[in-house]
């Protein structure tokens, strides 16, 4: 009954048929930066070697754990005290430096306090009798030596002493707790060299720092994983409950969006006619307070000022305007209301229509799982980049002369003696860094730069690829004349397919000005970080104006982009053209546009709150053995925590009630954008019919002529 060739050309713009490829310029560059970004991940490759980091060393620079020590997996530290404290140890592990100690690779970490026999030092002592082995130097062996007990430990060949350590990423770190370290269970005889008991315990506690306080990592860690173990099907049974109450909730609103947006509008009004009520009795109950601001001045107990009559007045006027606000804004702008109403309605009814839509949160999800993993990996291997160099260092400048180490002195861990500095027994091969010989080596931090701003770049257009998918498909549905028969058979497979073949360039360029202003937001930070100590209170107030303005426009970049990959997805435009398009209509309908917003919001915030808080309320109630299950073999009283699988439950019911209400927001944008241009474009003739709903024609007064026949 309507003009079929208007009808056809509409058709033909929205299901994207009549499509060209946009910001072409920008997606050659966008692949380039792709191409190098595999370039340079597999330059980092060749040239990498990631067991850097990932193993610790020993001092004559062998990897524990791989090799010749397989079975040696941990690192031992002689004489850990010189390390300051155990977390400086462990991060200067971690960056390949090495603690200014001998260094062996052993099977497991020592688990009590051992010092050298005084009996020892006798010169007729065997040292085979007092040190074991699988501490001492590989390359030295205590059966036949004929070396003292004393000359065995100038030469650092064997520890002097060892303690309780626990084996943390490899790293034999003084034991985290525990009564390892109280002074009853340290035994007498464990003095070091020129201390006494309580000068020792001292340097113990000052070199294990704030660890020797904490709990042992190890021991929570795998009582954790125990615990995971034995309720990871009751884990996953509540994140599926959170699934389907999402889904759920989603669904519903179809019909109790309605209900629900009034009560939530009317609890909120309610709230602050309570809020009133109550300054006003705090207020009347006050007349005999002869307290004034003047008297009390300025404190920082707030009670104070709630003695005050002013203050409650103060408050009284302050509710009484905001809700007289609320009141206003509900009468004048109720049609506004009940449009949001429809909308969000129609996304639920969309929703039903195309519930493939509310699981494409997992392919973004698994793409930026992808990026994360290229970028940590890329940067892993670029930061182990260029062979090792080894310098000669004096570890104990006070025992002979060490003055015959020349400065920069390079050597190979593999091969080198101390009988060539015979006058300096504590001389040793130690790391120092990598190699920044040659082109790549010299380069390294600038393709540090490439690798993040190229990750950013590519999240960014992750983000906005699923935008412009989910919008494209939202369209088709609202464009769909004879709901459900014109709905294309597969919209969100389509969507996405048009955004790859003809958008990639739109999209690219919206992700990239979003990377640019995200990287000045990180050079701020940077520069924030690096000269806190130097700022005076100008400096920091005009830093603090700057990271505020970049935020904020960071925030708006974000707004403007993803209306224009909505229009993108409509229409097909280019960037610049659909954010301009988008950006227009929405201020020429900046009242609806705020009303949707925050009725959307109150919306989907009442519905996280829901399936986050019941989930947990439920998970809550079962792990901690107050819901009994018949008929299973689950206990709670096995958990060793019981707040682990509820943190996790709790932690992955947001993630999921996340994902499935950005997508149902991003409908209700969708559908928002299309509702303005069909009543911009459209006036219900039969050249123009409406698109939209009979509900919203309904409130709109607004209705299709039927074709004069005849």
């Amino acid at each position: 009954n309507y003009d079929l060739e208007w009808f056809c050309k509409v058709c033909a713009c929205v299901l994207c048929v009549c499509r060209s490829c946009t910001d072409i310029i920008c997606c050659v560059l966008f692949m380039l930066v792709i191409a190098g970004y595999i370039v340079v991940g597999i330059l980092a490759w060749l040239y990498g070697d990631p067991r850097h980091v990932l193993y610790p060393r020993n001092s004559t620079g062998m990897f524990c754990g791989i090799g010749q020590n397989k079975d040696k997996p941990s690192v031992m530290y002689f004489d850990i005290i010189k390390c300051a404290t155990a977390t400086n140890v462990m991060a200067a592990a971690l960056q390949g430096l090495q603690c200014p100690t001998t260094q062996v690779c052993v099977k497991s970490c020592p688990s009590e306090f051992w010092i050298l026999s005084p009996l020892a030092h006798s010169p007729s002592a065997n040292p085979a009798n007092y040190f074991k082995q699988e501490y001492c130097v590989p390359s030295f062996q205590l059966q036949g030596t004929r070396y003292s007990a004393m000359d065995i430990v100038n030469k650092e060949l064997c520890p002097f002493f060892y303690m309780p350590t626990t084996s943390v990423l490899g790293r034999c770190l003084p034991s985290l707790g525990g009564n390892a370290y109280n002074p009853s269970n340290i035994p007498t005889n464990f003095t070091l060299p020129g201390l006494d008991a309580n000068q020792t315990l001292a340097a113990i506690r000052n070199a294990t720092g704030d660890l020797t306080n904490s709990f042992n990592i190890k021991d929570v860690g795998l009582r954790i994983f125990e615990d995971f173990a034995k309720s990871w099907q009751w884990i996953v049974a509540g994140l599926v409950i959170a699934m389907v109450v999402s889904v759920l909730f989603l669904l519903l609103l179809r019909f109790t969006a309605p209900v629900l947006i009034w009560v939530l509008i009317i609890g909120v009004l309610a709230v602050g006619a309570f809020g009133i009520w109550y300054c006003y009795n705090e207020y009347m109950s006050l007349t005999t307070s002869t307290l004034t601001f003047n008297n009390v001045g300025f404190t920082t107990n707030v009670q104070v000022y709630l003695q005050v009559r002013d203050t409650w007045l103060a408050f009284l006027i302050i509710l009484s305007i905001v809700e007289a606000i609320l009141l206003l804004a509900l009468i004048f702008l109720r049609t506004r209301i009940l449009i949001a109403i429809a909308l969000i309605q129609e996304t639920s009814k969309a929703l039903g229509h195309m519930m493939s839509t509310l699981f494409y949160p997992i392919v973004t999800f698994v793409l930026l799982l992808v990026c994360v993993s290229y970028w940590g990996i890329t940067a892993l291997y670029l930061a182990t980049s260029g062979a090792p160099v080894y310098k000669v260092v004096a570890l104990n400048t006070t025992q002979g002369d060490c003055s015959v180490i020349r400065a920069n002195e390079t050597c190979d861990p593999e091969t080198f003696n101390t009988t060539q500095y015979p006058t300096c027994p504590s001389a040793r091969c130690v790391f120092i860094n990598y190699n920044t010989e040659g082109l790549f080596q010299r380069n390294l931090f600038n393709l540090q730069i490439y690798n993040v701003i190229a990750f950013l770049w590519c999240v960014n257009f992750v983000i906005a690829l699923g935008h412009c998918t989910l919008a494209g498909a939202f369209a088709s549905y609202y464009w769909a004349f004879s709901k459900p028969a014109d709905i294309p058979t597969f919209p969100l497979i389509q969507s996405f397919m048009r955004a790859l073949r003809y958008h990639v360039g739109s999209l690219a360029f919206g992700a990239l000005i979003l990377t640019l202003v995200q990287i000045v937001r990180i050079i701020l930070e940077y520069l924030d970080h690096k000269f806190k100590e130097a700022q005076n209170p100008c400096t920091r107030f005009i830093m603090c104006c700057l990271k505020c303005c970049f935020y904020c426009l960071e925030k708006f970049i974000k707004f403007i982009n993803r209306n224009a990959y909505i229009m993108i997805a409509i229409y097909g435009k280019n960037f610049c053209v659909s954010a301009m398009n988008a950006f227009s209509l929405l201020m020429r309908n900046i009242i609806r546009v705020v009303v949707l917003d925050k009725v959307t919001d109150l919306l989907l915030f009442f519905g996280k709150l829901l399936v986050v808080g019941g989930v947990g309320v439920l998970a809550f109630f079962f792990f901690s053995g107050r819901i009994q299950t018949p008929g299973t073999t689950f206990e709670t009283a096995a958990l060793n925590y019981y707040w682990m699988p509820i943190i996790t439950v709790v932690f992955g019911a947001y993630l999921i009630a996340h994902g499935f209400f950005s997508v149902y927001n991003m409908g209700v944008d969708t559908l928002f954008l299309c509702f303005l241009e069909d009543l911009e474009r459209n006036d219900g003739s039969p050249q123009k019919p409406y698109f939209m709903s009979k509900n919203l024609m309904k409130i709109l007064n607004k209705k299709n002529k039927p074709a004069k026949t005849g």
